[in-house]
């Protein structure tokens, strides 16, 4: 994918942004997380996300997720399936949750150090 430009290609696309401030085990929050991801995957309109732990402190993550548009993202939070997900991971931490809009995306050119492949644990 190249550059994007606002009213171009995925202009319904939003990015769920979601601070995590873990009071459990980070391996633990990790296995409860990693449920939730295997739940929304199966949901219509979601395109993927990344967990990412803090470099410095562990009991800090954040999850940016990609939907095709907003209506998506608002059915697979509403679902009932996902109650329990929402419920176990507010059980291990606290999160400030956060919805964007889709304005720029740029990747880098193929043949230069990237990033993983998709679904693959870092």
């Amino acid at each position: 994918m190249t550059d994007h430009e606002p009213g171009t290609e995925g202009a319904d696309a939003v990015t769920f942004v979601n601070t995590f401030t873990v009071h459990a085990e980070p391996e633990v929050f990790e296995k409860e997380f990693a449920r939730t991801s295997e739940f929304m995957a199966q949901q219509p309109g979601f395109v993927r996300h990344t967990l990412c732990r803090h470099a410095e402190r562990p009991g800090q993550y954040v999850n940016v997720a990609e939907w095709r548009d907003l209506a998506s993202f608002r059915a697979a939070v509403s679902h009932d399936g996902f109650r329990p997900h929402a419920g176990a991971l507010r059980a291990l931490s606290e999160s400030r949750p956060e919805l964007y809009l889709v304005r720029l995306r740029r990747e880098g050119a193929p043949g230069l150090d990237g990033p993983a492949s998709e679904g693959e644990e870092i």
